[in-house]
């Protein structure tokens, strides 16, 4: 909560504000762990818990109007709302170890009337499931543009950062290794050159290296074989720095009886990987789907969301990275619970709700 103090206030102070707007951001927290979703569900649920925020907030004026939240969120500078999120991260998780997976979604609900919806590229720390940042893809543009801002924003020392094929770029493969990570890219077909030598070579010789694996859920059984070769004499280490391994991965799913085709995916990488690290890496790179995009949609009703106007949208996201944030690394007695009951205990008992957030009384 006092990193929300270094948020500047969006509004001017000549128009006679009533209401404090660190209050404001600290309610909408709440809230939003409470199982509250919308600007509406906040709204009401502040009303209904006054008596408990007034232990830890003055509320002068009583608690803001649905269209007072609305307005702030569309009004507050999301770079401002991103900056202290990422300092609040850096203090929560401290050293970093494994993958950082960076990927992009579309919050669909956000686009109508001839709008389009905003597309959000996050970083997300496989090992401990937490968002590390996030940055808005601009209008007409695409993750190419919003990738190398937010790389910018993350140390990456010593972490491997995987990124799918739309950042398969040299640019970002050099500025991961200029701020010390390595790389770990998918090459597909925007890559032409690249795809070619890299398949060819995998044609024509034997990798040092396997790794097979099957997995069984949800009445599927996938089977894996992750191969790798090294990447000198096959990737221009010029357009490419550092890069010391390519690999392979053969996938085959079946469901009952039913067997699909063989997909194979490529990769390059910074790192000298063996074909099971390779394996574990490209699995946990698919956290951010599973664990983020998936919870998003599913857990806070992002897709459904029908806020479009300004800075609501992107900064509305945040807001539930936030709080899927204070969840995630949740250390009170509710730790061992889901996502989805650890909200509810937040709904349901002030002393879980006041545990999680850190909260103390004022007096």
């Amino acid at each position: 909560m006092s990193c929300l103090t270094e948020i500047d206030d969006p509004r001017s102070p000549s128009n006679g504000t009533l209401h404090d707007f660190r209050e404001i951001l600290v309610m909408a927290v709440a809230a939003m762990l409470s199982d509250c979703d919308t600007v509406e569900d906040i709204a009401f649920w502040a009303r209904k818990k006054e008596t408990w925020l007034r232990q830890f907030l003055v509320l002068k004026n009583g608690i803001p109007s649905e269209d007072t939240f609305l307005r702030i969120f569309r009004a507050l500078d999301p770079k401002h709302f991103e900056a202290a999120f990422r300092r609040w991260v850096s203090g929560v998780v401290g050293a970093l170890s494994g993958t950082i997976a960076v990927d992009g979604k579309t919050v669909r609900g956000s686009g109508s009337g001839g709008e389009s919806a905003i597309h959000m590229v996050s970083a997300f720390a496989t090992e401990l499931g937490v968002v590390l940042g996030q940055e808005k893809v601009a209008e007409k543009s695409n993750e190419i543009t919003a990738i190398p801002e937010l790389l910018e924003a993350l140390y990456l020392k010593g972490l491997l950062v995987s990124i799918d094929a739309m950042g398969c770029q040299k640019g970002i493969a050099r500025q991961i290794t200029d701020q010390g990570g390595d790389y770990l890219l998918m090459v597909k077909g925007n890559q032409p050159t690249l795809l070619a030598a890299v398949e060819t070579a995998f044609i024509d010789a034997a990798p040092i290296d396997r790794h097979q694996l099957a997995e069984k859920s949800h009445g599927r059984l996938v089977g894996q074989m992750a191969s790798v070769l090294p990447a000198k004499g096959i990737v221009d280490a010029a357009d490419w720095p550092k890069c010391k391994t390519i690999g392979r991965i053969d996938s085959v799913r079946w469901v009952g009886d039913r067997e699909s085709a063989l997909e194979q995916r490529y990769y390059i990488s910074s790192r000298d990987l063996r074909a099971e690290a390779l394996a574990a890496a490209v699995k946990s790179h698919w956290a951010i789907e599973n664990r983020l995009h998936w919870v998003l949609d599913v857990s806070f009703g992002e897709d459904g969301s029908t806020i479009r106007k300004d800075n609501a949208p992107q900064n509305l996201s945040l807001l539930k990275k936030i709080v899927l944030n204070i969840i995630r690394t949740d250390t009170t007695h509710t730790a061992k619970a889901s996502l989805r009951l650890k909200r509810k205990a937040a709904a349901w008992d002030d002393e879980v709700r006041m545990n999680m957030l850190g909260l103390r009384p004022l007096c």
